[in-house]
């Protein structure tokens, strides 16, 4: 019985499980903050380019030289 209660300490007092589980936790929410990041950076960046490309064809710089250029 003395062993029993003791090995229940023992598994009370144990936190490397919780330890992990919040190591876990908090590498998934730096992983959806990083996707999330590049997400929204590249829709900024993408939308720059199609500004750029607008701008190009709209004053005639393209190198095709009319309205049937592409960037």
């Amino acid at each position: 019985m003395k062993k029993l209660m003791t090995m229940t300490r023992q598994f009370r007092d144990d936190e490397n499980g919780a330890a992990m589980v919040e190591y876990s936790i908090l590498i998934g929410i730096i992983a959806a903050a990083s996707i999330v990041a590049v997400i929204a950076i590249g829709g900024w960046v993408g939308s720059q380019f199609t500004g750029l490309c607008v701008k190009l064809n709209g004053k005639g710089l393209s190198a095709g030289g009319g309205a049937g250029a592409t960037c």
